[in-house]
């Protein structure tokens, strides 16, 4: 299946940046999705204008910077963990994770494409429960079907959604707002910088799909924080 995911796609600040609290390093020439979550399909209803077995590569900031001073934690938060499983009863998500890295290119890499029902964190910054900003990504759809974050704008404000974590415990999150930005003007600081309390981005594509770049326009961000 091709993957129809564009991750994340910053453009005012450095994301490599912005998700180095642990120190990580990576020079960034575009990043995190094009998991169209950040390379996503045609439409929800059928593949159009990408083979399959091909994937979209996302667009991001360009350009090295130092890394933020550290944001002193506060606040309700768990410890580490590794994150097992998304549950969002309003839209029926119950999917597994795996773990994402940023690769050779600068890019958070995109989940499977052949899984419709995968999501993926990013597994070098904060996991979902742990103070800091949690980044988790799902493909809306594939050449053939919706998937996983297909559903993920009938969210709304107070609507909740928990991880399960290998840990045992379930973290439960909130949803503090909805909201859908241009990929060429995409507010990277705000959705990527560290935070005080433990905050999750569920992100993926949105908009239109343009066939000309093989890519959506738009990036759908959900902003939570943990309760």
């Amino acid at each position: 299946m091709a993957a129809r995911l564009s991750p994340l796609t910053p453009a005012d600040t450095p994301v490599e940046s912005l998700l180095s609290r642990r120190g990580l390093r990576v020079r960034v020439s575009w990043l995190l999705w094009s998991v169209g979550i950040l390379a996503l399909a045609v439409s929800l209803l059928g593949g159009q204008g990408q083979p399959s077995g091909t994937s979209r590569t996302p667009r991001t900031a360009a350009a090295l910077a130092p890394s933020l001073p550290a944001v002193p934690k506060s606040g309700k938060h768990l410890p580490r963990a590794k994150p097992t499983r998304l549950l969002i009863p309003k839209i029926s998500v119950d999917a597994p994770f795996t773990a994402l890295a940023i690769g050779r290119t600068g890019h958070l890499e995109a989940p499977p494409a052949d899984d419709v029902n995968l999501v993926g964190w990013h597994a070098a910054g904060a996991s979902p429960g742990e103070a800091g900003t949690s980044i988790i990504a799902g493909h809306v759809d594939t050449a053939t079907a919706p998937a996983v974050f297909a559903d993920l704008g009938e969210l709304e404000r107070g609507d909740h959604f928990a991880v399960k974590r290998a840990d045992g415990r379930t973290a439960s999150f909130v949803i503090d707002s909805v909201e859908t930005f241009e990929k060429d003007h995409f507010p990277n600081r705000r959705v990527y910088a560290d935070t005080a309390q433990a905050e999750v981005r569920l992100i993926t594509c949105a908009g239109d799909y343009d066939h000309d770049v093989k890519d959506y326009t738009d990036n759908l961000v959900v902003f939570a924080h943990l309760i």
